[in-house]
């Protein structure tokens, strides 16, 4: 737990946020994230002004739509760590997200062109998931992954696991592990049923994404959260420690007293909601919906986990140093205001080397590309820069900190092994360069 002036700090704090942040009695108070953006990637946010650029970690809320253009790809998590990934030419929009007065959550997602793989985990009892397309309605009860391929004469839905049941214009359909349907959407939606997948390109990027998130959900040392969303990420790109006198904290690789957790990202506005922030670091969204920031003298930023009681638009922020300035949104307009680097979408795949120096926290390393990042940030903070060589995100995986799966390699130094732990020191990091 915090000390208790550091707790009285963040509720001081999260109190000017309330402005922005919309009750959970509202049945559309819901936000889910937009955890990856690859190439050309848009979204409409019903503000009037059409597709704009999508930027990484932006709230995805109900009324809002995706769509990867030629060479795009994106995924939306939600909070139980469901996902929706889309590949280029496909369009989505999700049409409901909500809470009952149970507290179930409901989402409907609407598949209007395109490629688009869903990963429905039901580990919230109670939640609703309901897939549309072409008059076909999919009621996800359980545990199930599959994929929409939606073309202009045709659709074919392809089951990877798990069990589900179609609801259209040609009466309902049952599919189960390793069977496909195909939809002739000139004659009425009639239904053949195959034994079989024909497998696609994209089949092997959503399962990389699927196994670097499920590979990494458990790493590190805290394991409190009421969501899954981002989990993942915290865990592959920073570290947990229990600092003397602030309790459990997270911080990020590749940091030095200098760094601040908002030097990149942008304020976007949202009707209804007003400005929320949107961070451009590939970990960034649950530090900046719950907890709070503080500046450790030391050490720099590092964030506290908690206040999962509600999220919000503007993070909370404590001892910040002298003269920083607290992160407020814009008081007036409704357009996009960046800062720093504003994240619009990396390019497609993974490239060969990245460079990695401190004091980007992670900008520019793709999910899970570089072997035991923990290892490397110690590195370059001892050494400077580096150049980094890659590896397919997820490939296999071994033991936490055995160094025995496949990744990337530090040009000059010994091989290391993807998957490698992300941590869960109890100690306090080393003080910052």
């Amino acid at each position: 737990m915090l000390k208790r002036s550091l707790g009285m700090s963040i509720v001081a704090v999260v109190g000017l946020a309330l402005a922005w942040t919309p009750a959970l009695a509202d049945s559309q108070a819901r936000i889910v994230r937009l955890s990856n953006v690859e190439g050309a990637v848009v979204v409409d946010r019903d503000t009037g002004k059409g597709y704009e650029n999508a930027f990484l970690n932006m709230p995805m809320i109900q009324g809002m739509k995706l769509a990867a253009k030629d060479d795009g790809r994106a995924e939306v998590e939600f909070e139980d760590g469901s996902t929706v990934r889309i590949g280029p030419k496909t369009t989505v929009e999700f049409s409901a997200l909500g809470l009952r007065d149970s507290g179930a959550r409901f989402s409907t997602v609407i598949v209007e062109a395109g490629v688009a793989y869903l990963n429905y985990t039901d580990k919230h009892k109670g939640d609703e998931f309901t897939v549309l397309f072409e008059n076909e309605t999919v009621h996800v009860g359980e545990a199930v992954h599959f994929r929409v391929n939606l073309q202009a004469t045709e659709v074919v839905l392809a089951v990877f696991s798990g069990d589900l049941k179609l609801e259209g214009p040609s009466g309902d359909v049952e599919l189960s592990k390793n069977k496909s349907a195909t939809f002739d959407l000139a004659d009425n939606n009639k239904v053949s049923v195959a034994k079989d997948i024909d497998p696609m390109p994209l089949d092997a990027w959503d399962k990389q994404q699927t196994k670097y998130e499920q590979a990494y959900a458990n790493k590190g040392s805290y394991n409190s959260y009421p969501y899954s969303y981002g989990v993942s990420d915290l865990n592959y790109y920073g570290n947990y420690y229990n600092v003397p006198g602030y309790g459990m904290m997270w911080q990020p690789y590749f940091t030095g007293v200098g760094w601040s957790p908002f030097s990149d990202g942008a304020w976007m506005f949202y009707p209804g909601y007003g400005y929320m922030w949107a961070s451009s670091y590939p970990w960034g969204w649950m530090p900046y919906r719950y907890g709070g920031w503080s500046f450790v003298p030391g050490y720099g930023w590092m964030w506290a986990p908690g206040g999962f009681g509600t999220w919000y638009g503007v993070p909370p922020v404590t001892n910040p140093p002298n003269r920083f300035p607290i992160p407020q949104p814009p008081v007036r307009g409704t357009a996009t205001v960046t800062v720093g680097r504003p994240f619009v979408g990396a390019g497609v795949g993974t490239p060969q080397r990245v460079l990695v120096q401190n004091g980007t926290a992670g900008l520019g390393i793709p999910r899970g590309s570089v072997s035991n990042l923990g290892k490397v940030s110690h590195e370059v903070q001892q050494n400077g820069p580096m150049s980094v060589r890659t590896g397919p995100p997820a490939r296999t995986f071994g033991s936490s900190g055995s160094g025995a799966t496949a990744g990337g390699h530090m040009t000059g130094g010994s091989s290391g092994h993807m998957g490698g732990s992300s941590g869960g020191h109890s100690a306090a990091p080393s003080r910052s360069r």
